[in-house]
């Protein structure tokens, strides 16, 4: 490799073929026409991606030394990437499309976050994740990894755990463990107030995710709505759908106040 690695953006390149392989089976395994790389890196997955005839491939990429590095390495890659960061571009195409990324482990969440933001177009997600996230976003209610990540990506996609990668996989190895996990689009998401009171509601109750809810959110509820049972439950108890019919209580509470 002729290009330094940057441990500010967080960069563990991956290097193993094997796990370079698995992820591109995963992902091909469901069909799309659009497909946005983030953070391509030294190219490990898009040297398979780019050769792909059957579909509009782009990739995100912030360090501009890798940007220079790819287009000079992989034909045909240079007029496909974006020089940026996924938590600064619009959606990087007009229709719906995929997401595959070893992901840069320092802004995770973040990159989940604008995932969610950009839910209405997004069909798919396969990405390399910090496992300790990774097993965050597919926690089920009742585990003490369930919080606001999990609710609000189960709230509209189904999360599936794939397999772990070793540390040896990557050049530089990281200190965590990394995990690669799907994300597919609901057929039915999850139904709330809105979308505003739905996330307000979790968050605040995750806050102080010791406490019953009746204390961690009790700001958001009238006082005969907090002597429900379902208030005497800490945060991780709830399901998603605990947490979106409780919004429409919220929001029925919010409206008589106002």
């Amino acid at each position: 490799m002729s290009y330094i690695l940057k441990k500010s953006l967080g960069q563990h390149f991956l290097k193993d073929e094997n796990v370079c392989k698995q992820i591109i089976s995963e992902l091909f395994s469901h069909s799309f026409n659009n497909l946005l790389e983030v953070g391509p890196g030294g190219g490990a997955l898009t040297k398979y991606l780019v050769r792909n005839k059957d579909i509009n491939f782009k990739a995100v990429e912030l360090d501009k030394e890798k940007i220079t590095w790819l287009s000079n390495h992989i034909p045909g890659l240079e007029e496909k990437i974006i020089s940026g960061s996924i938590l600064d571009i619009a959606p990087p195409f007009e229709d719906q499309f995929a997401i595959v990324g070893n992901f840069p482990y320092n802004i995770s969440s973040q990159i989940l976050f604008k995932i969610l933001d950009w839910k209405p177009q997004v069909q798919l997600m396969v990405g390399m994740f910090q496992k300790e996230v990774a097993e965050r976003v597919v926690a089920r209610h009742g585990s003490k990894t369930y919080g606001i990540l999990s609710v609000l990506v189960q709230a509209f996609f189904e999360t599936e755990y794939l397999f772990e990668v070793h540390e040896n996989c990557f050049t530089p190895p990281p200190k965590v463990k990394s995990a690669v996990i799907r994300l597919i689009p609901k057929q039915e998401p999850a139904k709330f107030a809105s979308e505003k009171a739905f996330f307000q509601l979790v968050k605040t109750a995750f806050n102080q995710r010791r406490k019953m809810l009746r204390n961690s959110a009790r700001g958001l509820f009238d006082p005969e709505t907090l002597q429900d049972k379902i208030f005497e439950k800490r945060p991780e108890q709830l399901s998603v759908n605990d947490f979106a019919d409780l919004s429409f209580r919220m929001a029925a509470f919010n409206q008589a106040g106002s």
